[in-house]
C-alpha cells in the first residue's frame, strides 16, 4: 500500500541495535534512555501488528504449449510484437498459462505474461497486461498495466509505486488512483472516474520481494532502496522489449510515502543506465537494451530528505500557524518535541557522517519513536489528522479499506484473473520487510542527493503533499525542496507561491492549495501544497490530483484555470 507505518512497527526489530550504538557513538546517557523509553512505547503499540507473509512455490513447469496455444495467449499484432529471440515458450501455473520472456542482457531475470482471455479486472474497457518478473530462480515481482482510456498509443506511461517500505501498490490501484475502488468490504469494486489511466497508461508494480502479490519461494528478501531500483530497471527493460509500443512513450515514475526513497533511486538507476547506453560504441542487434524515456518523477507525501523532514515534525505538531497542529505551542509536549527534534537532527548528522548502520539504526529508532509517539497517543489518524482513529475498530492504519483490499485480493477468482498463484497470501503491507529496511538504516538515506543530475539533464521533478498528513508532512516536504542544492535552487527559492485550483463538474474553480516552481510551464522542479488532503492525496482530492497529473504530464502550468 502507500503508507509509511513506521510510527507503530518499524522499530520493533531494532531493540538489539541500541546496545551496539552505545559502543560506537557519542550518544549521551540521557539520550540513550530516551531511545530505550521510546522503543518500549513503540514496541507495546507494535506488538499486535506484525504478521508473516505466507510463501509457497509455483507449480512445477508442465511443458511447452503447442503453437496454437501460443497464439491464443498472445495474438500477434503490431503493438504486441516481440523479437523471436525473446519469447521462450509458455508455462502453466495453477491452470494459468504464461508466456515466458527473456533478455540476454539480463540473464538473471525472466518476464512471464499471463493469458488475458479471462474477464478483465477493474476496467474491462481497456487492455490489461499482468504477470510476473522472475528475479533469479524462486523470486517473483507482480505487475499489472491498464492502458489509457483515451489514446494508449500516445499517452504517457506512468509507473506507480506505494511505499511502506513493504506495502503493495494495490493500495494505489484500489483506494487512490486506479481504474476502480474497493467496495462493499472487499466483495466487489466500483468504477473510478478519476483514475489516472484516463489519459495515461498506468503500470502498477509490487516491489520489492514479499510485497503484495510478489513473493519468494526461498524466503529471500530485498532490504534496501538501491537493490530494489536495480530490479525495477530490469523489469522495465524486459517489459518494454516485450511490448515495444510502450517503449517510445515518455515515462513518469510516480511514488508515495516511502516512494520518496524509491522514486529517486529508480530515476537515478534509469538515468545512469541511459547514459551508459548512449556511451557504448555498439549495441547488438539481437539483444538491444532499451533507452527508457524517463521524463518526470512524481513524489506524493514522500520521505526523501529525513534530516529536514524529521526536524519539521515539531513545527507541524505545535505551530499555531498550522491549522492541523495537534498540541498547544506552549505545552510541555511541544517543549519536549522541540528538544527531541534537535536530538534527532544531531543523530542523523552522525548517521550521514559515518554512513554506518550501527549509527544509523539507533538514530532512526530514536527519531521515529520519540517524535511520533505523542501524536500516536493523540487518537488521531496520523495519515489524516482531520480524522479520529479507533485502531481496534478501524485497523492499525486507521483505514478499514486496507482490510477490504486484503479480502478482495485473496479471493481465488481474483487471483486467477490477475495471474497470481493460489498459494500466494496477499497482505497490504509486510511489516517484517519494513523492519528489515530499518535494520539497514535505509530510511535515513538522503534520497534528495540523487536528484541534481536528473534535473541538470532535463528530468522534471514534482513533489506534492497533502496538508493534513502528519507522517510525511507538507511543511517538511516543502522545506527540503527549497533546501537541497541543485541547478534550480536559487530560482525556486526566489519564486512566489501561486494558487492551485480544483475543478468539479458544474462548479467554478476552487482554490485547492498552492504551487511553487522553477522552470517554465509546469516547472522543472515543482512543489504543490494540497489543501483538504492527507497522506493519500488522490483518495482525498481525486479531481485535484487527476487534474494535477494531466497538466504535469503535458507540461502545462499547474495553476491554470482550465483542466
Amino acid at each position: 500500500m502507500l503508507v509509511n507505518r513506521r510510527v507503530t512497527y518499524a522499530v520493533v526489530a531494532l531493540a538489539g541495535a541500541v546496545g551496539t550504538a552505545q559502543a560506537h557513538s557519542s550518544f549521551s546517557d540521557s539520550l540513550l534512555n530516551g531511545v530505550q523509553q521510546s522503543l518500549s512505547l513503540v514496541w507495546e503499540k507494535a506488538s499486535g501488528f506484525t504478521r508473516h507473509v505466507g510463501q509457497s512455490p509455483f507449480m512445477d513447469h508442465i511443458g511447452e504449449a503447442q503453437d496454437k496455444v501460443q497464439e491464443h495467449i498472445m495474438p500477434p499484432s503490431q503493438t504486441d510484437y516481440a523479437p523471436e529471440w525473446m519469447v521462450k515458450g509458455t508455462e502453466w501455473v495453477d491452470d494459468m498459462l504464461f508466456q515466458k520472456v527473456v533478455h540476454p542482457a539480463f540473464p538473471n531475470y525472466q518476464l512471464r505474461v499471463a493469458d488475458k482471455h479471462q474477464t478483465a479486472f477493474c476496467d474491462p474497457d481497456v487492455k490489461q497486461i499482468s504477470g510476473y518478473l522472475d528475479i533469479r530462480e524462486g523470486a517473483h515481482l507482480w505487475f499489472i498495466l491498464y492502458e489509457s482510456r483515451s489514446s494508449p498509443e500516445s499517452d504517457p506511461l506512468v509507473l506507480w509505486l506505494n511505499g511502506g517500505p513493504g506495502c503493495s501498490s494495490s493500495t494505489g490501484m484500489l483506494f487512490e488512483l486506479g481504474p476502480c475502488n474497493v467496495a462493499n468490504k472487499g466483495e466487489n469494486v466500483e468504477y473510478n472516474e478519476y483514475s489516472w489511466n484516463n489519459k495515461a497508461n498506468l503500470l502498477f508494480l509490487d516491489q520489492p520481494l514479499e510485497v503484495g502479490y510478489s513473493y519468494s519461494d526461498t524466503g529471500e528478501t530485498i532490504d534496501n532502496s538501491v537493490k530494489s531500483a536495480e530490479d525495477v530497471y530490469a523489469f522495465l527493460q524486459l517489459f518494454m522489449t516485450r511490448f515495444p509500443t510502450y517503449a517510445h512513450l515518455p515515462l513518469t515514475v510516480a511514488a508515495e510515502s516511502y516512494g520518496g526513497h524509491y522514486a529517486p533511486h529508480i530515476g537515478a538507476e534509469i538515468h545512469n543506465k541511459n547514459k551508459q547506453l548512449a556511451s557504448q560504441a555498439t549495441v547488438t542487434d539481437m539483444a538491444p537494451v532499451v533507452h527508457i524515456n524517463l521524463e518526470t518523477l512524481m513524489i506524493g507525501n514522500g520521505l526523501t530528505d529525513p534530516q529536514v523532514q524529521f526536524s519539521s515534525v515539531a513545527e507541524y505538531a505545535c505551530s499555531a500557524q498550522n491549522p492541523y497542529h495537534l498540541f498547544e505551542p506552549d505545552s510541555e509536549t511541544c517543549d519536549s518535541l522541540h528538544q527531541r527534534a534537535e536530538n534527532c537532527d544531531k543523530l542523523i548528522e552522525q548517521c550521514h557522517r559515518f554512513n554506518n548502520r550501527l549509527v544509523c539504526v539507533p538514530a532512526a529508532l530514536y527519531c521515529w519513536g520519540s517524535l511520533y509517539g505523542p501524536a500516536q497517543d493523540s487518537g488521531k489518524n496520523l495519515y489524516d489528522v482531520r480524522q479520529d482513529c479507533d485502531r481496534e475498530k478501524d485497523g492499525a492504519l486507521c483505514y478499514p479499506e486496507m482490510n477490504w483490499i486484503e479480502t478482495l485480493m485473496n479471493k481465488p477468482s481474483i487471483k486467477k484473473q490477475l495471474g497470481v498463484p493460489k498459494s500466494v497470501d496477499f497482505q497490504s503491507c509486510n511489516m517484517q520487510l519494513n523492519q528489515q529496511f530499518m535494520m539497514q538504516g535505509d530510511s535515513l538515506v538522503n534520497s534528495a542527493e540523487l536528484l541534481p543530475p536528473l534535473l541538470e539533464d532535463g528530468v522534471r521533478v514534482l513533489i506534492y503533499a497533502g496538508a493534513a498528513d502528519f507522517m510525511c508532512n507538507a511543511i517538511g516536504n516543502h522545506q527540503w525542496v527549497l533546501d537541497f542544492p541543485n541547478v534550480f535552487h536559487e530560482e525556486i527559492n526566489n519564486a512566489t507561491n501561486s494558487p492551485l485550483y480544483s475543478f468539479a463538474k458544474g462548479l467554478k474553480p476552487k482554490k485547492a492549495g498552492y504551487v511553487v516552481k522553477a522552470g517554465p510551464h509546469a516547472g522543472n522542479l515543482t512543489f504543490a501544497w494540497i489543501d483538504e488532503a492527507g497522506h493519500m492525496v488522490p483518495h482525498d482530492q481525486p479531481a485535484v490530483a487527476l487534474n494535477m497529473l494531466n497538466r504535469w504530464l503535458k507540461n502545462k502550468d499547474l495553476t491554470g484555470f482550465t483542466p
